[in-house]
């Protein structure tokens, strides 16, 4: 008797394989992979700035922090939404629900000077958030 043969009734009769077929599920597979791998880097959301080098170790994430951008020409963002400098701590209060401890990232650009991000982390300060750091891209 041949494998995939049965004897019923002196005759030999075959029976069905039952494989699976993968070759449409790895193609399938491979297309999304591609697709996540094209959209990903879409998914970043911010104002485009030339960050300044840090050797700093990075902070760990245990919830999503607000990001302050102050682009190259000194105007303030909060995510992608601009806004001037006085509304800037009616909007954080707002956003965070007043609660002190919100995370709050402030992105300089690094032709900025000093004394301008330290503006607006001593208005983000005042205002009594204690949980304020600066974003800095690592050297190459």
């Amino acid at each position: 008797m041949q494998l995939g043969e049965d004897r019923i009734g002196g005759r030999g009769r075959y029976r069905p394989m039952v494989e699976i077929n993968i070759t449409p599920f790895v193609d399938v597979m491979l297309v999304l992979l591609i697709i996540f791998m094209v959209t990903a880097p879409l998914l970043t959301v911010g104002v485009p700035v030339d960050l300044p080098d840090a050797n700093a170790a990075t902070l760990p994430d245990d919830n999503k922090p607000i990001e302050v951008t102050i682009d190259q020409n000194g105007a303030i963002f909060i995510g992608e939404t601009e806004v001037a400098l006085p509304e800037l701590v009616a909007r954080l209060r707002a956003i965070t629900e007043n609660r002190r401890n919100s995370r709050i990232y402030v992105r300089g650009d690094q032709s900025l000077s000093y004394g301008r991000i330290m503006e607006i982390i001593g208005a983000i300060n005042g205002a009594g958030f204690r949980r304020v750091a600066l974003i800095a891209e690592r050297p190459r």
